[in-house]
């Protein structure tokens, strides 16, 4: 029998600096894809996934991801008086409660925001969502590893295919046996040097732990760039517990660039009915 996961944490303290100048005054997380902020879609998401609570590590500058979820009294009331309808602004109300933040104050890599969330998450199995990767699938991605999770319990993270070229830019793991969608893990490493890595088989930003992964991370050994990499902690779980990838069936974009976020933009464009005939019309002109 597992034990259900409820809480999802959101680092978001991060800096955003591959979208400068943009995000010298807006957190990168609150940048649009068409009509939504990448938070929006992360908790969308999450929620989606059976997700109860929603733990936000932010850092200085990030209070407008709290006040995006905060319920807008005066635009709503003037909407309502002016008889417009309020079901645009549903996904953006958070349940009272269910967001909770706290401060990583020094920017020292994931696993240390990660870390920096320890007294919410307690002793429970939690996810860990980064919003500048958009994850889209039927289902989502987080509710495609809670199923596997409901089987097969312990760590679950999500894996995508790269190029052997690209590994260096990621987490990668060392794949062991494979079971259709699921792979046993016996190893990852962070970022490895060029022509070094045991896979193409990359972390994209989505992961159920438990909350051992803690313990290790209560060591703040820094990694791979001189941060504290959870990659390094996750990987000191292998072989005490349950550790599988799951390779998820879906499309990933990187926000965190210019051209992953031009190119979200256009693909979700497209999937619009109100706004893929002007943008189709658009780009068969360039």
């Amino acid at each position: 029998m597992t034990n259900r996961v409820r809480k999802a944490v959101f680092p978001v303290a991060g800096l955003g600096t591959r979208l400068l100048p943009a995000t010298k005054s807006i957190p990168k997380e609150m940048i649009t894809i068409v009509d939504r902020p990448l938070i929006q879609y992360a908790v969308d998401e999450a929620r989606e996934a059976g997700i109860e609570q929603l733990i936000f590590v932010t850092g200085r500058g990030k209070s407008a991801l709290v006040d995006y979820f905060d319920h807008a009294f005066e635009l709503e009331a003037t909407m309502t008086g002016k008889g417009k309808s309020l079901d645009s602004l549903k996904s953006s109300r958070a349940r009272f409660g269910e967001i909770v933040t706290v401060r990583q104050q020094e920017p020292l890599g994931l696993g240390h925001a990660v870390w920096c969330a320890r007294d919410i998450v307690g002793d429970e199995p939690f996810a860990v969502l980064l919003p500048d990767e958009l994850m889209l699938g039927k289902p989502n991605c987080l509710a495609q590893m809670m199923e596997a999770y409901a089987r097969v319990g312990g760590n679950i993270v999500a894996a995508l295919e790269v190029a052997p070229e690209e590994t260096h830019q990621y987490g990668v793991i060392d794949p062991g046996a494979r079971d259709g969608a699921l792979t046993e893990i016996r190893g990852m490493v962070e970022k490895p040097a060029p022509g070094t890595a045991p896979s193409n088989l990359m972390l994209p930003g989505r992961y159920i732990l438990q909350p051992e992964v803690m313990h290790h991370l209560d060591a703040q050994e820094a990694g791979a760039g001189g941060e504290i990499q959870l990659t390094d902690a996750m990987a000191k779980l292998i072989g005490d517990q349950p550790f599988h990838a799951l390779t998820f069936d879906g499309q990933r974009y990187d926000c965190g660039g210019a051209a992953g976020f031009v190119i979200a933009n256009l693909a979700l464009a497209l999937q619009r009915e109100d706004v893929a005939p002007q943008v189709r019309t658009f780009m068969r002109g360039l």
